[in-house]
């Protein structure tokens, strides 16, 4: 495999061309139509295989968008023009794909970050950005990246998974999906927490789809990654600051606002930084039935990683265990073994009676070798969601 379309520069260049004096949103069917309209003559199969060439090219990653389009991909990266890496089922797998040179991997991360809304170049060598599919770009240029320009490109794939599905893929093991249902009846406040890569997002879209059709589902996100199965979802994303470092809008603002468009559920799509003191500020109110993911290698780091973001918003370890025991009812952790995404334990937020500090009690916990097994925070577990099973 080559990646090498099999389109030349010039076709790209005219229907490029025949865009740019049409104004307006550069859809798929308007390059069809400007393929068509610059005479080239093929049949109605190799028209459409070159359509999709020139979308691809246009509106998409280049010679990357077959492998973004693969169904069992869920990370691209590119270290070098022909050095690009797959992630499949949880493995980095490198695959032959001739991306020309250096230049062009530049001139393909910079085209990207357009698409995305982001700027890149030498004044500012990384960016962040969402694509209009929803995939998620990560660039760095050199001299920040040593030798050639390095992509990130993550997938996100627009579907929300049935509880049934999770229990089928292992995610869940049998049990657990009737507590995580009464979590989420009972409008428990949850953290869903785990490295990256486990499938926390994906969790969070199914149990938000568990909630009550009547509720209305504020999403505070980066990017629009949460896809919940809810008839009345409604969505935040954050804007970042101009080339002029004006009219960003942020996470901690977006939490705010979402609290006059009458919530029944607010959800941060990742607690990352100083938005923590508004997102436990917000359900310490009435707002019950929050959730957020969170970053943390197991449930028992989730305290720590919660005081470490409470000290970029200046709150300190005590005024952060006493917001977060009384806005927290569960943190429900996840972990990639061998490729496999599963829960691992559900545990409840508490507070140590002698230090004061914040703390998580396993409730229950779901072994490699299987089955469920409670622990010393099941008793508080129960009573929070009049558990009777």
């Amino acid at each position: 495999m080559t990646g090498r379309h099999p389109v030349d520069e010039g076709l790209v260049t005219a229907v490029r061309e025949h865009l740019a004096r049409r104004p307006g949103p550069v859809t798929p069917e308007r390059v069809t139509s400007a393929l068509r309209d610059t005479g080239t003559v093929v049949g109605s199969a190799a028209m459409e295989q070159v359509a999709g060439a020139l979308r691809a090219e246009l509106l998409g990653a280049g010679p990357l968008q077959p492998l973004l389009d693969d169904p069992e991909v869920t990370d691209v990266v590119v270290n070098g023009p022909r050095d690009v890496w797959v992630d499949r089922a949880g493995r980095l797998h490198p695959v032959p794909i001739d991306l020309g040179d250096a230049a062009a991997v530049r001139m393909l991360a910079v085209r990207l970050a357009a698409t995305g809304g982001q700027r890149l170049d030498d004044a500012r060598p990384t960016v962040d950005a969402r694509l209009p599919d929803g995939t998620r770009l990560h660039a760095v240029l050199p001299p920040v990246a040593d030798g050639c320009t390095l992509l990130s490109l993550r997938v996100v794939r627009h579907r929300a998974f049935t509880v049934d599905e999770l229990v089928a893929a292992g995610t869940l093991a049998p049990g657990l999906d009737a507590v995580l249902a009464a979590l989420i009846r009972s409008r428990a406040n949850l953290v869903v927490s785990g490295a990256t890569g486990t499938g926390k997002t994906t969790l969070l879209s199914t149990l938000l789809s568990l909630a009550d059709p009547a509720e209305r589902i504020v999403c505070i996100e980066e990017a629009g990654e949460l896809t919940p199965r809810h008839p009345h979802v409604v969505r935040l994303v954050v804007r970042r600051p101009n080339v002029e470092g004006a009219g960003e809008v942020s996470l901690a603002d977006l939490v705010r606002e979402s609290l006059r468009m009458r919530p029944d559920r607010v959800v941060l799509g990742e607690c990352r930084g100083a938005e923590v003191r508004d997102v436990l500020g917000a359900l310490n109110t009435g707002h019950d039935g929050g959730c957020t993911t969170l970053h943390a290698n197991t449930a028992q780091d989730v305290p720590a990683r919660l005081e470490a973001l409470g000290a970029l918003a200046g709150m300190s370890r005590e005024a952060l265990a006493a917001q977060a025991v009384s806005a927290l009812h569960a943190v429900i952790h996840l972990r990639r073994d061998r490729g496999r995404r599963r829960v691992t334990e559900i545990a409840v937020v508490d507070r140590d009676p002698d230090r004061g500090a914040l703390t998580v009690r396993t409730a229950v916990a779901a072994p490699e070798a299987g089955g469920t097994v409670t622990g010393p925070g099941w008793a508080a577990l129960a009573d929070r969601i009049d558990w009777a099973g």
